[in-house]
């Protein structure tokens, strides 16, 4: 026999369940809000251990010193010194060389796959380049090294075996995925109506791509451009391995250098003791680049906001 349920009962559960739902969904924001606060706190914890270290630095490195004095000898027994700007100018040209092979390869293949690739040619291409972005950083180091440098020293014999000039190159090769991708999104985005209005007018398909789409989606292929500078400013590896660790003050890129995060990568090897002025420079280097890449960032969002269009 079915036992019967009287009304009260199924009253009773039904605002118990009611109950249980109401408490969970006012537990639900807090334990979203923990989650979210996760990364914040992450960040202010990264960001304080940087200051005070930074701070404890300074008290023994004159902060004028540190960012005007080109050389940088922190190891040296006799007199050490400490200095950004061989690690900043390395940095910068490095990063400079891989936005001259990134910028224009990745915007030309957002450009045909966005205007000129059917979409099954879209579906095989885009994944083929993004898979650039999946190989180890590592990987492309010992490419650089290995093939890319004597590849270049046939045709300039006064290249270093270590030098600038490989790394930038193949750092520019694995920026390509995240030019590309971002670019073919931006002007993927522009609405269709325009491409045809543009062509009713007599445009060509180059000058609707020049005139109506690059312009239209200008924000999101300059953000673009901003995050790939931001991913080879913070580049390790490639770096590290094929530019060598010669802290040389100067802009020919045919010479050894080593970048802001080559250099954290040398003292954190072991090769300066812990609570030692040589030590206590990584962490002043590394302020300094979390810094230069936080105005990367910020640059980036403005120009997306600033050129923004909704459509």
């Amino acid at each position: 026999m079915q036992k019967t349920v009287s009304t009260k009962e199924l009253i009773r559960n039904k605002d118990k369940i009611s109950f249980i739902k109401m408490k969970f969904e006012k537990i639900i924001p807090f334990f979203l809000f923990a989650l979210a606060s996760v990364s914040i706190l992450t960040t202010l914890g990264i960001l304080s251990t940087l200051i005070y270290e930074t701070v404890l630095f300074f008290r023994e490195v004159s902060i004028i010193e540190f960012f005007t004095n080109t050389e940088m000898k922190p190891l040296s027994r006799v007199d050490p010194t400490f200095s950004i700007l061989p690690l900043l100018t390395g940095t910068v040209l490095i990063s400079l060389v891989a936005m001259l092979v990134a910028i224009p390869i990745g915007l030309t293949t957002a450009i045909y796959l966005s205007e000129y690739a059917s979409a099954n040619t879209r579906k095989i291409f885009k994944p083929i380049i993004e898979v650039l972005a999946g190989i180890p950083t590592i990987v492309y180091g010992f490419f650089a090294f290995t093939f890319v440098t004597p590849v270049l020293r046939e045709f300039i014999p006064a290249l270093q075996s270590t030098n600038a000039l490989s790394p930038g190159i193949v750092m520019g090769i694995m920026i390509i995925p995240l030019v590309a991708s971002l670019s073919e999104d931006a002007m993927s985005a522009v609405p269709k109506a325009m491409r045809e209005g543009a062509l009713a007018l007599g445009a060509t398909k180059l000058e609707v791509t020049f005139r109506v789409v690059i312009p239209a989606a200008i924000s999101g292929i300059i953000a673009s451009f901003v995050l790939g500078i931001s991913r080879a400013i913070g580049e390790t590896m490639i770096v590290t391995i094929a530019s060598g660790s010669s802290k040389n003050f100067t802009f020919d890129i045919t010479q050894s250098m080593q970048t802001m995060t080559a250099y954290i990568v040398e003292v954190t090897s072991g090769d300066a003791g812990a609570g030692t002025t040589a030590y206590y420079s990584l962490y002043a280097v590394a302020f300094a680049l979390f810094f230069f890449t936080l105005l990367m960032n910020m640059f980036a969002r403005y120009i997306s906001r600033k050129y923004r269009e909704a459509y």
